[in-house]
């Protein structure tokens, strides 16, 4: 049987009949995407279709639907994820998730908006004056409060304004790494001050930190160490204790708890340190506060005035979305971090049960199982949430985090779990397509 096959003059051919660059941005689905979305992105999408077409992968006919078809949903590279690792505040995935009311803000906030514009006087007002009101009321032991792009932004003025040239008393114990290789220690030399290390990694008395009391202090640093745990023989000394030295306490807690919360009894909280003197407290605003990424700020006066009238508070200030986002997370309904928080395992068991009877149903080795999740986050080290997962093929793990979107679990005693108490409710029948998809993908592979 003679063999048929296409002439060199075929690919050349059909290599003339791909449309021009110009031709395709000028069709109407292509040139509202370019409006949207911007004539480089969807200029560049076009070109990586005529190239499929050149390698013969489509026909020159097929480019046009293929294109549309390719076009980003966002002129943003960065694509929602659904977050399934049972880490509540996942770094890697951006940290606290927006309530709809912070997201609801950030609208308002993307145009011109009064946020340094008094209204009603037609004159200057003070920045963020709204997110302030909020941050204050949320922390009523408080007399004054500020805010900075980052936690670490909050320690770095704290050293510029009141220590630069002299002495931070800090113990051992809580010279943290706060991840990607930033150290505290080296955050506060780099202000020009001087670090006075005392007791040692795992006990620090008040006798340590009095002896290394002096003329040069600045203050006493406090560091929650919030991303490890050290136990057995250890000694530490409480705020009330510290603030009876003398100099002003520091305290850094980290996470961001701004009062007792009953689940998590060891995590120190602003209201309580300010209630025992610190004259400063910082603390994250994109973990345990759930809202933007932002340093907060809470103190004495005298102190919060210092840092905001320093010339290096400007370069350290948010902008008007993280105010926005950051006053409606304080004033609106709990965000996304404390009710998955507090939700119960059995209410996600009830949840995975069907999701996996459903998914067995349609042929795929789907089962609900009991789940441990994390705070995460640098939040509340060693505190751990029942939970509930949907336990799949290990196999799965790499087209759910290739689909659309994109589903990010953990991989556990070989499978691929996607943990609910992560996941919002709303996203259940996200989870059920995705996994439908990945096992058809990896199938067909």
């Amino acid at each position: 049987m003679p063999i048929c096959s296409s002439s060199p003059s075929d690919g050349a051919d059909a290599r003339s009949r791909i449309p021009a660059t110009d031709a395709l941005l000028a069709v109407p689905e292509l040139a509202g995407a370019a409006e949207r979305l911007g004539r480089h992105i969807v200029k560049d999408v076009i070109i990586t279709t005529q190239e499929r077409a050149r390698r013969g992968e489509i026909t020159p006919d097929e480019i046009t639907n293929a294109a549309i078809g390719s076009l980003p949903a966002y002129a943003t590279s960065l694509r929602r994820v659904v977050n399934a690792t049972g880490v509540i505040i996942h770094t890697n995935l951006g940290r606290a998730p927006l309530s709809a009311a912070a997201r609801d803000a950030l609208n308002v906030a993307a145009g011109a908006t009064d946020v340094e514009f008094d209204l009603s006087t037609g004159s200057r007002a003070r920045r963020g004056r709204g997110a302030l009101a909020a941050l204050a009321a949320a922390v009523p032991d408080a007399q004054d409060v500020h805010v900075v792009n980052n936690n670490a932004a909050a320690l770095l003025l704290c050293g510029l304004a009141l220590a630069r040239d002299r002495e931070i008393i800090v113990s051992r114990g809580e010279l943290v790494e706060i991840g990607d290789g930033f150290r505290i220690p080296d955050l506060l030399v780099s202000t020009g001050a001087r670090l006075r290390e005392v007791g040692t990694t795992n006990r620090c008395t008040a006798r340590d930190y009095a002896d290394a009391v002096g003329p040069q202090t600045a203050f006493i640093l406090k560091v929650h160490p919030s991303n490890f745990v050290i136990s057995g023989f250890t000694a530490a000394v409480d705020v009330a204790e510290l603030v009876r030295l003398g100099p002003p306490v520091v305290v850094d807690i980290g996470s961001g708890l701004l009062a007792p919360h009953p689940l998590l009894p060891d995590e120190p909280d602003a209201a309580t340190v300010l209630r025992h003197g610190a004259a400063l407290v910082t603390a994250s605003g994109d973990k345990l506060v759930g809202g933007p990424q932002a340093g907060l700020l809470f103190g004495q006066s005298q102190f919060i005035e210092r840092l905001r009238r320093y010339p290096a508070a400007r370069a350290l200030r948010v902008d008007k979305l993280t105010l926005a986002a950051l006053e409606a997370t304080l004033t609106g309904p709990p965000p996304p971090v404390r009710t998955t928080l507090e939700t119960p395992a059995a209410t996600l068991q009830s949840r995975a049960e069907p999701l996996a009877k459903r998914l067995c149903d349609n042929g795929i080795d789907a089962r609900a199982v009991p789940s441990v999740a994390a705070i995460g986050g640098g939040a509340a080290p060693g505190v751990s949430r029942p939970s509930a997962a949907l336990s799949v093929p290990a196999a799965l793990a790499a087209p759910l985090r290739s689909g659309q979107p994109p589903v990010v679990g953990r991989i556990e005693d070989g499978r691929c779990l996607l943990d609910l108490l992560t996941v919002s409710p709303g996203d259940d029948e996200t989870i059920f397509a995705a996994v439908l998809a990945a096992y058809h993908t990896s199938n067909s592979a």
